[in-house]
């Protein structure tokens, strides 16, 4: 989809006016001419396209979509990206207008966002696990926030606005307990995790690169949760699987295999909740039910997987 280019002064839709609104803050640009054009695709935030006059490269500005405060940390968000900037995995962050959560990027030039099948090569598998492995051996960040507290925030949120429970709660909801109690009695590795692998997050440049954008949901989380989340998003059967847990750790146990099946199943719990909320509070043009929907079809269909019970009993 074809978008148009705007210069400041020229918006005359509520968003393109904020926008306009949030650029006029950027003090080093006071006085250069800027021109502006959105970036469709995302389904938390209004993302736009920005080109500075006299700068060298054009920015991602990301103006926060509504209601995403009750789940989005921004200061949490800048210092995971500016801590992946550093470790030569994610793009700068040229600056942050703080009082309103605005991030300001450089765009990424020369890629394309990734698909699925793109990780079901070895070799951009391969290499983004090193990404991965690169964040989370990196110092802790300043928030934690396990898959738990995002579910149990989920919940509370969920309460608060009144909104619709998934069916099947009751029973999706024992086994999540079930599976909180195992992990947490196993104990939990807690590192900077990323917590969002969508595959369009991934940014394959020309030179064979892959570059990972969007921190916002970045905390320290269990390491495995991380890997799980990636396997289960990208679709990797279990031969996949185990090649990237013997990517990732260097072997492939009985215990990780376990933790990464229960983890598969939380995560999925986690976002069904999420698209719950975004279909009460959020404006974006986008089908949260459905995708609420088959998350919580694949959550079933590891719940009815022999294989269940035996990785909690083996935890």
């Amino acid at each position: 989809m074809s978008a148009v280019e705007k210069a400041l002064g020229e918006g005359n839709t509520v968003a393109e006016r904020q926008l306009e609104a949030a650029l006029s803050r950027v003090t080093v640009w006071k006085g250069n001419a800027i021109r502006y054009r959105p970036v469709f695709g995302g389904f938390s935030n209004s993302n736009w396209r920005v080109n500075v006059a006299g700068e060298q490269c054009s920015f991602f500005v990301k103006l926060p979509g509504h209601g995403t405060e009750r789940f989005i940390d921004r200061g949490a968000s800048v210092e995971a990206g500016q801590r992946a900037f550093l470790l030569g995995i994610g793009p700068r962050c040229f600056d942050y207008l703080k009082d309103d959560g605005i991030e300001i990027y450089d765009f990424v030039e020369n890629c394309r966002t990734c698909v699925t099948s793109d990780f079901h090569r070895a070799g951009i598998r391969d290499r983004t696990i090193a990404l991965y492995r690169t964040f989370n051996d990196s110092p802790r960040l300043g928030l934690t926030k396990t898959v738990f507290d995002m579910i149990e925030e989920h919940l509370e949120q969920l309460a608060e606005l009144g909104g619709e429970l998934p069916p099947n709660f009751s029973s999706m909801h024992r086994e999540y307990r079930a599976a909180r109690a195992a992990i947490e009695a196993s104990g939990l590795d807690l590192v900077p995790c990323y917590n969002d692998p969508a595959p369009a997050n991934f940014l394959s440049t020309r030179d064979g690169r892959i570059i990972i954008v969007d921190f916002e949901y970045a905390s320290n989380n269990d390491r495995c949760y991380d890997l799980a989340t990636w396997c289960a998003e990208m679709f990797f059967d279990e031969a996949m699987q185990n090649q990237a847990i013997e990517a990732y750790f260097g072997r492939v146990t009985a215990d990780i295999q376990a933790r990464m099946f229960a983890y598969r199943m939380l995560g999925d719990f986690k976002w069904s909740l999420w698209t719950m909320i975004q279909m009460v509070v959020s404006d974006i043009d986008f089908d949260f039910y459905k995708f609420g929907a088959w998350k919580r079809m694949r959550l079933l269909s590891t719940l009815n997987d022999e294989r269940w019970g035996r990785s909690l009993a083996s935890l």
